[in-house]
């Protein structure tokens, strides 16, 4: 017990290294990406402290590489799944009791021990084991994985503070406390710093919960969870279970202990859980607090007076950065006529220079998709593009022989609500449809209706008064909004990010709103002074 009320550090955004050449952190993580390379890494199933080899288990292979494996991981079963729910509730009454102080000293630590002697370790395994370029690699596994830490706990102290008024002779407080039950928290692979965050943004606030990587980022993440251990992380507070998503629906999301579900991934997977949560609703002991950040079909919209080079940039960047594989990335654009055949010139020049193939070499822009399937899934599209009387492509190739490398590729639509137009494909696809300039107005609600999603979108134009008239117009068509800028690229503690619609739950990962859906607040009334009269005074005759 401690008599102070302490002040956590200020945060601030971890910065981003350079990597240049002849730099010591460029030496480093070369050295680093070479010793993962030799290894052989066998990831079991953490459970309280306890590891538990299973009968299932899947190769551990680099995207870039399909014949390289880097480890193997165990897969839970029903056994290790009941032990996980057994392990988060045995675990919750201690970690929720542990003053926040010495709760956010842990995250604070992790977020040091990161930003230090785990550095390397990370960014190897995400770019080996994701195919992330190095600085895709270091904005992700590193910077905004500290990020995520250091504003979390600022946000959650903020949330602690807030307090009821007062009034003479009474003491209103309100106290936060975690959720009842455990927190489920399932993870894609495409982001380092979101499989960390969606275990540790519920723990922060008090709750214990059970984690379920991504099978194709189990390598970093199983990193970060050890990480988290030597921070000083109690072992029961995040069980570690890597697992087959379907099992995870038959034997924890419909356990009567559920608190909450935190999700970052398909828009289709979400969908099955609301419905699975709907389906046994009567046998939760509260109402499972579902968080989610789902699918997007980003969109990056031109008025004609944009500037052709500042727009050009966006769309290479936004679009085929990480292989297109942000939740994100640009993948469709409106581009007037007049602004077409500047733009496409400038667009099929820049895509030359950029180069795919093994993220270690430092050279290349872009490396390999994830796996087969979505390998297969993509060039699918593309394929159906070449042959379809409504699409052209541009540029773009693709060969799976030694890694599943797609090149930047552009189709050009012939009509708005071409399949690439509105399909969420996840890959270095970018679908432009180019409109009339005099259509500007019908073309902006093109945009905002012609798909589900709402998560990210930017508009160019030099005309303020184009700018006031497309923000207005697609006031609902993106929860991140750029002007000026690519669809890409938000930075916790300064860009809160998420979508609605079929994007999601729009709660804000990185942000206080997020970290107030894994609260149960209690409000506690003390009376100084209780009264002994029964009657009051209304009721006198005179």
């Amino acid at each position: 017990m401690s008599n102070a009320i302490f002040t956590v550090p200020a945060a601030y955004n971890e910065p981003v290294l350079s990597y240049e050449p002849g730099s010591r952190e460029r030496s480093s993580l070369k050295a680093e990406l070479e010793r993962q390379r030799q290894l052989s890494v066998d990831i079991p199933v953490l459970i309280g402290g306890q590891s538990y080899c299973t009968e299932t288990v899947e190769d551990i292979v680099m995207p870039h590489d399909h014949g390289h494996t880097l480890g193997r991981v165990h897969l839970a079963g029903k056994k290790e799944m009941s032990l996980a729910v057994k392990n988060a509730l045995a675990a919750k009454t201690a970690w929720a009791a542990m003053p926040f102080h010495q709760r956010a000293a842990i995250f604070l630590k992790a977020a040091d021990l990161l930003s230090g002697p785990w550095r390397d370790r990370i960014n190897a395994a995400t770019m080996l084991g994701q195919s992330k370029t190095v600085v895709q690699a270091e904005i992700d596994a590193a910077c905004e994985l500290c990020d995520f830490l250091r504003y979390g706990v600022e946000f959650a102290e903020q949330i602690y503070r807030q307090q009821p008024l007062s009034v003479k002779g009474v003491w209103n407080r309100m106290e936060y406390r975690p959720l009842d039950g455990f927190v489920m928290a399932l993870t894609p692979f495409n982001f380092t710093s979101i499989g960390g965050n969606l275990p540790i943004a519920p723990a922060l606030m008090g709750n214990t919960v059970i984690w379920k990587p991504s099978r194709t980022a189990t390598l970093s993440n199983y990193y970060v969870y050890q990480m988290l251990l030597e921070a000083g992380l109690p072992s029961g507070v995040i069980s570690f279970l890597p697992a087959v998503g379907r099992d995870i629906s038959t034997h924890i999301l419909t356990d009567p202990n559920l608190g909450g579900f935190h999700f970052t991934g398909s828009t289709a997977v979400f969908n099955s859980v609301f419905k699975l949560v709907g389906e046994h609703v009567g046998t939760y002991r509260q109402y499972p607090r579902l968080v989610g950040e789902t699918g997007g079909k980003d969109f990056v919209f031109a008025h004609p007076s944009a500037d052709v080079a500042q727009l050009t940039t966006a769309l290479l960047r936004g679009a085929f950065e990480y292989q297109g594989q942000k939740c994100s990335a640009a993948s469709r654009a409106y581009l007037p006529e007049s602004l077409w055949s500047d733009v496409k010139a400038r667009l099929l020049a820049g895509i030359s220079e950029l180069k795919t193939g093994d993220v270690c070499d430092f050279t290349n822009f872009l490396g390999a998709v994830i796996d087969k399937k979505a390998y297969d899934f993509i060039t699918g599209a593309i394929a159906e593009a070449k042959t379809s009387p409504d699409a052209e492509v541009l540029t773009g190739s693709y060969d799976d022989t030694k890694g599943y490398f797609i090149t930047p590729t552009v189709i050009l639509a012939k009509k708005p609500d071409y399949r690439t137009m509105v399909e969420e494909l996840f890959g270095p696809v970018l679908t432009v449809y180019v409109y009339p300039d005099k259509e500007l107005e019908t073309t902006l609600t093109l945009c905002d209706e012609s798909t589900a999603y709402a998560l990210t979108g930017a508009i160019f134009a030099s005309d303020r008064e184009a700018i006031i008239r497309m923000e207005r117009a697609l006031t609902h068509a993106a929860g991140n909004f750029y002007i000026n800028d690519k669809p890409t690229g938000a930075v916790v503690g300064q860009q809160p990010f998420g979508g609605s619609r079929a994007s999601g739950t729009n709660d804000k990962a990185g942000s206080i709103l997020n970290l107030y859906r894994w609260v149960s607040p209690r409000t506690i009334k003390e009376t100084l002074v209780p009264g002994t009269a029964v009657s009051y005074p209304f009721m006198q005759e005179s």
